[in-house]
C-alpha cells in the first residue's frame, strides 16, 4: 500500500515517539512538508492528576517551535489548544479516539481548507490513532508516579529501575519536617478537619521545596522528607533548601493567622536541614518496593529535626549546611544526636 508520507510515518515511526512535543512537531513538520498550508497544531491529552487535567502541546508552523499550556481540574477540556489555533487562522479539530477522554488534535490553516486538504487532515488524525493512544498511556503513568513518587524517583521507576537495591549514592541537602504535638490535636480534633489541616501544612511546606527545585520523597504521617540532589556545587543545592524552609515558614506564619482568625489553633512544626550523601533507590521487600533514600545523613537530619522542640527553635541545620552557604546563620553550639556517634553543630535562621 503506497501511503503519503505523513500517513507512513504514523504507521511505521511515530509509534516510537518518546513524547507528544516530538510527535506533534514531526507530524506538524511532515505534513507542511506535504503542501498543508498549515499555520499551528495543537494536541490535548488528558491525564489523571489531581490538579491538572490537561496538558495541551501547541506547535507553530513558522518556528517550529512547541510550547506546552495545562489545563487545571474544573476547566473545559481542549480551551488552550482551541484558543491557540483561532489565534492563528481557521480551526480544524479532531478527537483521536471514540473514548470520552481521547486525545483531541487540532490544526489551524493560513487560509481555510478546501475539501481535499480538510479530507487529509482527518486521514491523519485516523492514523494517528494507535499512537496517540501508545503515547497518552505512556503519560499518564508517567503523570500517576510523579503525583505518588515525585518526579525524578518517578523517571527512575519509569526507565526499568524495578529491582530491589537498585539505586544511586547521591549528595544532596535533605529536609526533614514534622507538625508538633500532632497526636493530641488528632485526638481532639474531627477527622475531617484534622486532614485538611494535614493537607494545609503539605501544601505549604511540598509547594516551598517543588518551587525551589527540590522533591519531596514522603509523607510520614504528619512529616516530610525532601531532598535537593546536588546536581552543581554543593552550595547552590543547600541554597536552595534554604530558601525553601524560609517560604514554608513564611507560608506557615499565614497559615496560623488564617486559621486562628477561625478560632482553630496554630500548626507548631519543626524542619531540619542537612547536607551529605545517600542511597536513593528502590528498597522493600521482593514484591512491594519504596524509591526512597537512606543512609547516615537520613538518620541524621531526622535526629536532628527531634531537637527542634528541645531547644525551642522551629528550623535546625546542620554544620554540613553551614559550611556550603554564605547565608547567615546563627550558631547553636554542638549537640548530641540520638544514635549518632559525633555531636552536630546546629544552627538556625535569623528571626526563628
Amino acid at each position: 500500500m503506497d501511503l503519503p508520507a505523513p500517513l507512513a510515518w504514523l504507521v511505521d515511526e511515530a509509534g516510537a515517539s518518546s513524547d507528544p512535543e516530538l510527535f506533534l512537531a514531526e507530524l506538524g513538520g511532515r505534513l507542511l512538508a506535504d503542501g498543508l498550508p498549515l499555520a499551528g497544531a495543537a494536541l490535548t491529552l488528558t491525564l489523571p492528576h489531581p490538579i491538572i487535567a490537561h496538558r495541551t502541546w501547541l506547535w507553530r508552523a513558522e518556528t517550529g517551535v512547541v510550547i506546552e499550556a495545562l489545563g487545571f481540574a474544573g476547566g473545559p477540556p481542549g480551551q488552550a489548544g482551541h484558543g491557540w489555533l483561532v489565534g492563528l487562522g481557521p480551526v480544524l479539530e479532531e478527537t483521536v479516539g471514540t473514548a470520552p477522554d481521547s486525545p483531541v488534535l487540532g490544526w489551524a490553516g493560513c487560509r481555510p481548507f478546501d475539501p481535499a486538504e480538510t479530507y487529509r487532515l482527518r486521514q491523519a488524525s485516523r492514523f494517528a490513532t494507535a499512537p496517540l493512544a501508545a503515547l497518552a498511556a505512556r503519560a499518564a503513568l508517567a503523570t500517576l508516579l510523579e503525583a505518588y513518587l515525585g518526579r525524578r524517583s518517578a523517571a527512575q521507576v519509569q526507565a526499568g529501575a524495578l529491582c530491589r537495591g537498585a539505586g544511586e549514592t547521591i549528595r544532596a541537602a535533605l529536609l526533614c519536617a514534622d507538625l508538633r504535638d500532632f497526636t493530641a490535636l488528632s485526638e481532639a480534633t474531627e477527622p475531617s478537619v484534622m486532614i485538611a489541616a494535614l493537607d494545609a501544612w503539605f501544601d505549604r511546606v511540598t509547594g516551598a521545596v517543588h518551587a525551589f527545585g527540590g522533591e519531596v520523597l514522603k509523607f510520614i504521617g504528619d512529616g516530610v522528607l525532601a531532598i535537593f540532589p546536588a546536581t552543581g556545587a554543593p552550595g547552590e543545592a543547600c541554597d536552595a533548601a534554604l530558601r525553601a524552609v524560609a517560604a514554608a515558614r513564611a507560608g506557615m506564619v499565614h497559615l496560623d493567622a488564617t486559621r486562628q482568625a477561625q478560632g482553630l489553633p496554630s500548626l507548631p512544626f519543626g524542619m531540619a536541614l542537612h547536607f551529605g550523601e545517600m542511597l536513593w533507590g528502590n528498597i522493600g521487600a521482593a514484591d512491594r518496593l519504596d524509591f526512597t533514600a537512606i543512609g547516615p545523613a537520613v538518620n541524621l537530619v531526622s535526629r536532628l529535626e527531634g531537637l527542634c522542640k528541645p531547644l525551642g527553635h522551629s528550623v535546625l541545620i546542620s554544620g554540613a549546611v553551614a559550611k556550603e552557604t554564605a547565608t547567615a546563620l546563627i550558631p547553636l553550639g554542638e549537640h548530641a544526636l540520638r544514635g549518632i556517634a559525633d555531636p552536630c553543630a546546629v544552627f538556625t535562621l535569623p528571626e526563628d
